[in-house]
């Protein structure tokens, strides 16, 4: 698929941000300016806005579905999705009929993106049992894939009631919701997107992204051997943009820290450093400087990769929503066009 046209969009978490006083805003505030995020990103002509789940402090948004109806009304083109869905600790056609109902207020630009999730707080929260992590998903994704072609489903499974001849409503003008899966980078999750016929999102959240070409080689061949359509492949990475690269770099650390450590902590890695920061920059998956730095590692990385979208993964911990939004700013106005003549230009 390596002469598609290449999408370009954006993803947020929600990150709980700090205001003018350096003191964290209130959620209602950080859900309220993600909006603001989510209209300039249509604003600016770009194809897709992502936003989160997570169900802790430090993100805002638990529930990506009414934010994205919120943005479905005050938007005009862009596509607005989950990113992601934690499906493992959802009802299926709960999160059907949630989407379709984003889709209908969109006038059609509802995309689902389905995964596992980083983090296992809802979990707990919702009564799901670890220990059955990979089946949950499994099940759910199963019963998922027949609920988007919108014909009365007839499943069964361990995990769950079954259903027979089970109509789901809203039905979408469209026939059916965009729906891909996250993957943060198992063959086995890359094997079955395409065993399910889904297109495929990978989450290239650290190291050198080219790292990633062999699940994109992976599924394709997957679908071809499976005898399915060639379908297209995202990527999902961290950046900013700032007007120069040691601006990006300075104004990017404090918040960038701030997360990486905290969340490291819960997960038994070190704290980082400038050394790690400055290699992530220059070898690895942050898409961070000037408009002209940024758009460079872009087009080298799809070209490399061969894939039909980029998603920047914009918010970062604490950082700023005025900051946020001079980044997005510049990602529409200056590294997305610039983008697009370097892939043109081969």
């Amino acid at each position: 698929m390596a002469d598609q046209q290449v999408e370009f969009g954006l993803d947020t978490f929600g990150d709980v941000t700090v205001g003018p006083d350096d003191a964290p805003l209130s959620h209602a505030q950080v859900i309220r300016n993600v909006v603001a995020e989510g209209v300039l990103a249509d604003e600016l002509g770009l194809d897709f806005f992502g936003v989160g789940e997570h169900h802790r402090q430090d993100f805002a948004v638990s529930a990506p579905e009414v934010v994205l109806a919120g943005l479905a009304t005050a938007t005009k083109r862009i596509h607005l999705g989950s990113a992601v869905t934690v499906l493992s600790s959802d009802d299926p056609v709960r999160v059907f009929q949630r989407f379709a109902t984003v889709d209908a207020l969109s006038h059609g630009r509802a995309e689902v993106i389905l995964g596992r999730g980083s983090f296992t707080e809802s979990f707990p929260l919702f009564g799901f049992d670890l220990a059955k992590y990979e089946e949950l998903f499994e099940q759910k994704l199963d019963l998922f894939s027949q609920l988007i072609t919108e014909e009365p489903v007839t499943w069964s499974g361990s995990l769950r009631a079954p259903l027979t001849d089970q109509g789901v409503y809203p039905h979408t003008e469209g026939g059916r919701i965009p729906t891909w899966v996250g993957v943060g980078g198992s063959p086995e999750s890359v094997v079955r997107a395409a065993r399910y016929g889904l297109p495929l999102v990978l989450a290239i959240i650290g190291g050198d992204p080219e790292r990633f070409a062999p699940y994109v080689d992976l599924f394709h061949r997957a679908l071809a051997q499976m005898e399915k359509p060639d379908l297209p492949v995202a990527v999902h990475s961290p950046g900013y943009i700032a007007d120069t690269d040691e601006q990006a770099a300075e104004e990017y650390w404090p918040h960038h820290k701030v997360m990486r450590d905290r969340i490291g902590a819960e997960r038994g890695w070190p704290p980082t450093g400038p050394d790690e920061y400055r290699h992530e920059i220059e070898h690895g998956a942050l898409y961070l400087g000037s408009p002209e730095t940024v758009a460079r590692k872009i087009a080298t990385k799809v070209k490399a990769l061969g894939v039909q979208r980029f998603d920047l993964k914009y918010s970062a911990g604490t950082l700023p929503h005025e900051k946020s939004m001079r980044s997005i700013e510049l990602y529409g106005s200056v590294v997305v066009p610039m983008v697009k003549d370097m892939l043109a230009a081969g």
